[in-house]
């Protein structure tokens, strides 16, 4: 897959990611993802909310000098979300450095040898493979095979 991946595309991957990667204490430490999956569901909640009232608020009390500012600061609002789903969708293809891609071929084997069905095992994989992987170890694998790296 090339780096040349449309703002879109790369934003449905961003969702798609946030939506598949595991949210466990024990990532936390290692992976920046659940902060950044938690900061962008705030700010699809409030950040839209808040550019309105900050709009709406100038309206009120007929602050139009104020207007060019307020409209500035509204629309850096709403863009805090779109930054957070392009974070999380450039991070979903980003290939593996080689000490986690060796943790995704470990974990993917312990699944498979403990008869769990998943897709081939990828050459380059990237993090969205590694969460897929991490997502199904969670689910499937017990607490004692889990223990050698948490």
């Amino acid at each position: 897959m090339s780096n040349k991946v449309g703002l879109v595309h790369n934003l449905r991957d961003g969702q798609k990611y946030m939506d598949i990667w595991p949210m466990r204490k024990e990532l936390t430490p290692i992976f920046p993802e659940q902060r950044i999956i938690k900061a962008t569901r705030f700010a699809t909640k409030s950040m839209p909310a808040i550019a309105a009232i900050s709009v709406l608020t100038q309206m009120v009390f007929n602050n139009y000098q104020s207007m060019p500012q307020t409209v500035v600061i509204a629309l850096f609002a709403i863009s805090l979300p779109i930054q957070g789903f392009w974070w999380l969708g450039n991070r979903a293809n980003t290939q593996l450095p080689p000490s986690l891609a060796g943790w995704y071929r470990e974990l993917h084997q312990k699944i498979v040898e403990s008869g769990g069905a998943l897709e081939p095992i990828k050459s380059k994989p990237r993090y969205k493979e590694l969460a897929k992987v991490l997502n199904r170890a969670f689910r499937q694998l017990d607490k004692s095979a889990l223990d050698r790296w948490f």
